[in-house]
């Protein structure tokens, strides 16, 4: 008897699912998308060739050693993130590097878990009404 594939997604695809319906606080979102740009070892070879300076694409694919089309793929990620920034050079795409991001990103992470700690150190005050265990308030 063969078994047929199961059509009905798994635990962990419904999990996901729920998880990218929610809809996440803007402030997470832009932290996000910064951290997931730099998740990829292709982009941080791209931000440490661009560390040195200015490069065109075709020096940025010499460097990482992929396709054409994979490392424009690869820019774009980090353009959207406010990595990296590209302009046309006649027939080039030079690409740079936005030192500040990574300056504007910790400052957006402070600020965020400076609000968490904040709200984790101060609880909401614990109800005044009389208990059955404490009947002398």
């Amino acid at each position: 008897m063969t078994r047929e594939p199961s059509l009905s997604p798994s635990p962990a695809r419904i999990r996901s699912t729920f998880a990218s319906v929610v809809d996440q606080p803007d402030e997470l979102r832009e932290i996000r998308l910064f951290h997931r740009a730099l998740a990829d070892v292709n982009r941080l070879r791209i931000v440490q060739r661009l560390s040195q300076g200015a490069a065109t694409v075709t020096e940025l694919i010499d460097y990482v050693g992929l396709s054409q089309p994979l490392v424009s793929w690869h820019l774009g990620k980090l353009r959207t993130s406010g990595i990296v920034t590209t302009r046309r050079s006649g027939r080039e795409t030079l690409c740079s590097l936005r030192p500040e991001a990574f300056d504007e990103a910790a400052a957006r992470e402070r600020l965020l878990l400076r609000s968490v700690t904040r709200e984790a150190s101060h609880p909401a005050p614990a109800s005044t009404h009389p208990t059955a265990e404490d009947p002398a308030r």
